[in-house]
């Protein structure tokens, strides 16, 4: 199979250029001049997709060569963008900067390679003039396979700063695709880790995006754009499908006819806002209703619910409000002493914890949590130290950590995970039908998860 819908890979040489200003700003242009936009995000960020959703309608996803390997990040692309005139993808750090230690893996470099998507390269033009060219001759010849299309300049001071920026470009033989001047309006909030999710604050992001659309409609030449978009080559492989996905050899999805569908209630509202939208995709064709719900604001779980999923988040900033809400509190507590299946990431763990900062939380864990300075960041290749409800003893997946909290004890009598790099160590708890962890998975590498999940809440 061959697919060719036309793509740009939106990069920088570092970070803080205005990678994410740029490509949401690209999204809601082009979804404005009524075309269909698959938005994407290279790496493990949850919360740069939210801005995507909301600047083209259609959901934010990932792709992540480490988490997911090189192999799927074509098919889940075209998973994402079926149906689509054009796919954004946003870069993550500078272009050619991956997984520690791993060399190209999981860089927006080798993602544009795997896609064969051009790239364009966002530069922070303030405090330089001619030494933009050179930059840009840099990151261009670097890495031969890698096509660097076009550049817009970023943070422009003036008309004459423009003038001298382009004079230089002109040495380069790369062309200027945009020019967005310095523009605070645009700017939006940051706190311990990264941008305030669009969960927490709609109105106001939906103000940042229509200005992120507005100086990009002014700035940048969305003609040339799409036509270098137009010219990315043709993949030869298939959309990734979540029903295939679990029927695959080995698998067996029960039909939902057969047998009544599980109901799987989910977390969501303004403290878990972190998930993947594959992994509904994978509950729903494993065979299980996914219900949401708002810990925040819902006393009770969903009627009906065999298994609980809390994926991460802030529940930090929502301590309070988490811990007032002691009926659903006391009904996870219920569920999970039930030994039904509960699969807990991150923020899911601390609100698993006997407290978060001191303030009680659902007790199902013999542990404690609290806010730190200390930020824990990187990839972890991981192995199931013992059976449960996600994973059989022995399995491998690849994760993500990225937290300023810590659990004490760091681990239970049976830990979720053995992690074999960067260190040697183990983490997470698994007791009854609990899985809990900071490790951030991405189940489209593993599809066989969620049907054991599901299958356990079937049986539960």
């Amino acid at each position: 199979m061959s697919s060719s819908v036309p793509r740009l890979v939106i990069a920088a040489p570092a970070s803080g250029s205005g990678k994410t200003t740029v490509a949401t700003g690209l999204m809601a242009a082009f979804a404005a001049r009524g075309l269909a936009v698959s938005p994407h995000k290279v790496g493990p960020d949850y919360i740069d997709p939210g801005y995507h959703a909301l600047a083209s309608g259609r959901a934010g996803r990932n792709l992540d060569a480490y988490l997911c390997g090189p192999d799927l990040v074509g098919p889940l692309f075209l998973h994402g963008a079926r149906g689509c005139d054009i796919a954004v993808v946003e870069g993550v750090m500078g272009l050619f900067d991956g997984a520690a230690g791993e060399g190209e893996l999981a860089s927006t470099a080798h993602v544009a390679k795997l896609l064969r998507a051009p790239v364009v390269l966002v530069v922070d033009a303030s405090s330089q003039s001619r030494s933009v060219a050179a930059l840009v001759h840099g990151f261009t010849s670097w890495d031969p396979e890698v096509r660097v299309g076009g550049v817009i300049l970023n943070k422009v001071a003036s008309d004459r700063h423009e003038w001298l920026l382009r004079e230089a470009m002109e040495q380069v033989g790369v062309p200027v695709l945009g020019v967005l001047r310095r523009a605070p309006q645009v700017d939006t909030p940051s706190r311990h880790l990264g941008l305030v999710p669009v969960a927490e604050r709609r109105e106001e992001a939906l103000g940042a995006v229509a200005a992120m659309a507005a100086q990009v409609s002014e700035g940048c030449d969305l003609d040339a754009l799409m036509k270098l978009a137009q010219g990315a080559g043709a993949l030869s492989c298939a959309a990734w499908d979540a029903a295939e996905a679990v029927s695959s050899p080995g698998r067996h999805p029960t039909r939902s006819h057969e047998r009544p569908r599980p109901r799987v209630a989910v977390a969501g509202g303004e403290a878990f806002t972190f998930s993947y939208a594959e992994h509904t995709e994978l509950l729903t064709a494993a065979g299980a209703e996914v219900v949401p719900f708002d810990p925040l604001r819902d006393e009770e779980l969903p009627e009906g619910t065999s298994g609980l999923v809390i994926g991460g988040g802030f529940p930090e900033m929502y301590v309070s409000e988490l811990s007032a809400n002691e009926p659903l509190r006391k009904a996870v507590a219920g569920l999970a002493e039930s030994g039904a299946p509960v699969a807990a990431e991150c923020a899911g763990l601390l609100y698993l914890c006997r407290e978060l900062d001191g303030q009680p939380m659902c007790g199902v864990l013999d542990a404690g949590a609290r806010m730190t300075r200390r930020l824990t960041l990187g990839y972890r290749d991981a192995v199931a130290v013992g059976d449960s409800v996600l994973a059989e003893a022995g399995t491998r997946m690849r994760g993500h950590e990225f937290h300023r909290t810590a659990v004490e004890p760091g681990s239970g009598p049976d830990p979720a995970w053995g992690f074999r790099s960067p260190e040697r160590r183990v983490e997470g708890f698994v007791r009854r039908g609990v899985h809990a962890s900071y490790l951030h998975t991405h189940w489209a590498s593993e599809p066989g998860v969620a049907l054991r999940f599901v299958e356990r809440c079937r049986t539960s």
